[in-house]
């Protein structure tokens, strides 16, 4: 039920057929420089946090910060005859013209 190594080898040779040998060899290269950048960018960051021992992602608790209150939840009853209502009173205004 998988793919034979058949099927991968018919798949790659339309892709060599449509895209080129060339035009594959250089979206290779630029997925190799950008898996590459990531990487950096991850060393990078993880060197930042080893020498920040704090963690960037907490922050302070401010008193301007706080909002005190309280909170109440709000029910409203739901009424099934308006609609019957409305149409109604529609027919009642045109029965009386």
């Amino acid at each position: 039920m998988g793919i034979s190594p058949m099927q991968i080898l018919i798949i790659l040779l339309i892709v060599i057929l449509i895209f080129g040998t060339k035009k594959l060899r250089n979206m290779g290269g630029d997925l190799g420089g950008a898996i590459k950048g990531f990487k950096k960018a991850l060393k990078d960051d993880e060197q930042k946090s080893l020498d920040n021992p704090q963690n960037p992602n907490t922050m302070e608790k401010k008193e301007s910060d706080v909002i005190e209150g309280k909170a109440e939840k709000i029910v409203e009853p739901v009424n099934t005859n308006q609609s019957s209502n409305t149409h109604n009173s529609n027919t009642n205004k045109d029965q009386q013209k």
